[in-house]
């Protein structure tokens, strides 16, 4: 029976076979190349013109910020502010990779630190429970007088990340920039990377706050609140680490062709405020455009202090953080411009700054350095918080804290400047 069974109708279907495994073949030999890709976690912000400053009165007639015609450049901001699951692929990244450089780098004090280049995929197989593996970790693992219990686990104060860039600003305002070597305007910072838990009990003197010490970061019930006890600095250095792994961010690591052609920052104050907005024609107070805090039902529309000793204002809302998206967003479909965590911007906060700041992509910047006068690092804070009333929650309302400072109530969201869209 089988000698009599015929081949022919197979011969057509074997050969198509052949081709798409050759043409597969051909493919995958092929260098592959980034294409230009937004970033599925921002929102794009068309530029426009709009008025900057106060929607309403100030209450304090510090008048800080009177209205400014501006114009913004189009740009990509985070849909949601970063959250603590966000924020922990930074703090793993830093880990992994110092863990990398001594088990198979020669140790994590080397001027390349963290922009080695990771084998993630030798760093998988790695048995970290082995003794060997625990040796060379040494130098990173908390002290013995430190270990709880004796549990050996990673010093989080070792966890830093190394940044490298060069300040464009210094080699602007030098008078023959492109004359002087790059190397005198090349600027390395240490950052240490993990939040400050104890915020929690820092800012609240008299407070039970232990819990939120102990679990807000770590516990992964907490991953979609935002994340909060980040300095300036350490936001800064989050979107300068986003920028040069964005595959990693991705769950992509060692995948540069699915890298994002884009330069992640912190937004401009005009920029946060121009979003925060979220493309409305009036000159509203809130993101919802409604001049009220409360749907016509009581319930509150953002996250924030409704009242005197009163932080839920309904049975719905939360004492203190929340999940990002658990309120409506706004015209852009960017969620928490108003209340939950305030927010950092790349500004510096300085009283008369909208008397002189420009009208086109308008911004007042300055790195301040460790000896600088308390007064030079204040940066802009917007958003309002859960724990502020309604007038600091609106997109108009400046605040300030200081960038080396870090709070219960500040996180941050990146901004994206990309390149247009090729046709």
């Amino acid at each position: 029976m089988i000698k009599n069974v015929s081949i022919g109708k197979l011969k057509f279907p074997i050969l198509v076979l052949i081709v798409l495994f050759a043409f597969v073949f051909i493919q995958a030999k092929k260098p592959k190349k980034a294409i230009w890709r937004p970033d599925p976690n921002t929102i794009e912000i068309q530029g426009g013109a709009f008025y900057l400053g106060a929607s309403d009165e100030e209450v304090d007639m510090a008048m800080m910020n009177r209205k400014k015609l501006v114009s913004i450049p189009s740009f990509w901001i985070d849909r949601t502010e970063i959250t603590n699951f966000q924020y922990h692929k930074f703090v793993n990244y830093v880990r992994d990779s110092l863990c990398y450089l001594a088990l198979y780098g020669g140790g994590v004090n080397q001027a390349e630190d963290t922009v080695l280049k990771v084998d993630w995929a030798r760093m998988k197989r790695t048995n970290f429970s082995s003794k060997a593996v625990i040796e060379k970790l040494n130098e990173l693992l908390l002290s013995p007088d430190n270990r709880i219990q004796g549990r050996i686990e990673i010093d989080p104060n070792k966890l830093i990340f190394r940044t490298i860039y060069v300040d464009l600003k210094a080699a602007a305002r030098a008078s023959k920039g492109l004359e002087q070597s790059i190397g005198k305007f090349i600027v390395t910072e240490n950052q240490p990377v993990y939040p400050d838990s104890l915020v929690w009990m820092r800012d609240y003197s008299y407070s039970y706050n232990e819990p939120l010490t102990r679990l807000y970061f770590s516990h992964r019930s907490y991953n979609e609140y935002p994340v909060v006890g980040i300095t300036w600095k350490q936001a800064a250095a989050f979107c300068n680490w986003r920028t040069n792994n964005s595959d990693y961010y991705a769950g992509h690591p060692g995948r540069p062709e699915l890298k994002i052609d884009g330069i992640y920052r912190l937004p401009t104050e005009a920029e946060w405020e121009y979003a925060a907005r979220g493309g409305l024609k009036t000159n509203t107070m809130y993101p919802w455009g409604s001049p009220n805090a409360r749907t016509k039902q009581g319930w509150l529309l953002a996250n924030f202090k409704p009242g005197r000793g009163d932080y839920f204002g309904s049975s719905k809302d939360n004492v203190y953080t929340m999940k990002v998206e658990s309120f409506p967003l706004n015209g852009y479909g960017l969620a928490d411009m108003a209340g939950n965590v305030a927010e950092w911007t790349s500004s510096v906060y300085y009283e008369g700054g909208y008397n002189f700041i420009g009208d086109f992509s308008p911004d007042l910047q300055y790195n301040a350095k460790n000896d600088d006068p308390v007064s030079m690092k204040r940066k802009v804070v917007r958003g309002g918080s859960w724990k502020d009333i309604a007038y600091n929650c609106q997109v108009s309302t400046r605040n300030y804290e200081y960038q080396d400072t870090a709070k219960s109530y500040i996180g941050f969201r990146c901004a994206v400047s990309m390149t247009p869209k090729k046709k």
